[in-house]
C-alpha cells in the first residue's frame, strides 16, 4: 500500500515519502506540530521577526495548509504562548523535597532556564511597546503570575493572607520578572548570583512590609529561617 501525505491537494493525493514532517497527520497533531515549529522559531529569534512563510518552511507544509489551522501570525503566537506557559507553570511546581531555600532556589532557576531558552520572546513578550503583546498574551503572562503567587503562599502554609503580604509577593514576582528581563539583555552578573540576590531582595521586602504589617512577623520570622539556611 503507498503511503499518502497530508498535503495541500487535499486527501488521497500520493505523494512519495521525503522529509521527516511532511507525513500525514491527524488535524489536532498537525496543529501541534505547527505550534512545535512556531516556539523552536520564537527560541530562536525575535517573534516580530518570524512571519507564516518562517513557520510553514520550518514545519515543512504550506502556506495553504497553515492557514487550515490558523488564521494570521497573532493566533499561533496565542497558541505557542499559551502552550510554554502551560510548560513554564508546570515547571514551577518543583518537587516540595527539603528545605524551602531548595525549593525557592530550584523554582528560579527553572525560571531562568526557561526565560533562557525563550530569551527572544521573553525579552519581546516583557519590553515595553512590543508589538508582539496583545490582551490576550498579557492574561497569560499575568496567569503564570497569579499561579507563582499562589505556589508561594501554598508552601508557605498561609491561611489569611493580609493586603500586604499579597502586595508583597506580587511585587517580587514583578521584580524576578523584571530582574530576568534585564539580565537577559546585560548579563552583567554570574547566575548564581542573580538568584540568591532575588532570594535576598524577598527576605528583604518582607521585612518592609512587617513596619507595615505587624501581623506579618511570625510568617517573615519563619520565612527568614527557612531562607537564611
Amino acid at each position: 500500500m503507498t503511503d499518502v501525505e497530508e498535503t495541500d491537494a487535499g486527501p488521497g493525493t500520493v505523494v512519495p515519502l521525503g522529509r521527516a514532517r511532511r507525513r500525514r497527520m491527524a488535524p489536532a497533531e498537525r496543529r501541534r506540530d505547527l505550534i512545535a515549529a512556531a516556539l523552536e522559531l520564537f527560541s530562536q529569534r525575535d517573534p516580530e521577526l518570524v512571519t507564516v512563510e518562517d513557520i510553514a518552511a520550518h514545519a515543512d507544509v504550506s502556506r495553504a495548509l497553515f492557514y487550515r489551522y490558523f488564521s494570521n501570525i497573532r493566533e499561533i503566537r496565542a497558541a505557542a504562548l499559551r502552550r510554554a506557559v502551560d510548560g513554564l507553570i508546570a515547571r514551577l511546581i518543583v518537587p516540595r523535597t527539603g528545605p524551602l531555600l531548595a525549593q525557592l532556589r530550584a523554582a528560579l532557576n527553572e525560571f531562568l532556564d526557561f526565560a533562557e531558552s525563550y530569551e527572544a520572546s521573553y525579552v519581546t513578550l516583557l519590553r515595553s511597546g512590543s508589538t508582539v503583546a496583545t490582551a490576550e498574551t498579557s492574561a497569560l503572562v499575568d496567569e503564570v503570575r497569579v499561579r507563582a503567587v499562589a505556589e508561594i503562599l501554598d508552601r508557605l502554609g498561609v491561611e489569611e493572607l493580609t493586603p500586604f503580604v499579597s502586595l508583597t509577593l506580587r511585587c517580587w514576582v514583578a521584580v524576578v520578572e523584571g530582574t530576568v528581563l534585564t539580565w537577559l539583555q546585560e548579563r552583567t552578573l554570574p547566575r548564581d548570583e542573580l538568584v540568591s540576590w532575588l532570594i535576598d531582595q524577598l527576605l528583604a521586602m518582607g521585612a518592609a512590609t512587617v513596619a507595615h504589617d505587624p501581623a506579618a512577623q511570625a510568617l517573615l520570622d519563619r520565612v527568614s529561617t527557612e531562607l537564611s539556611g
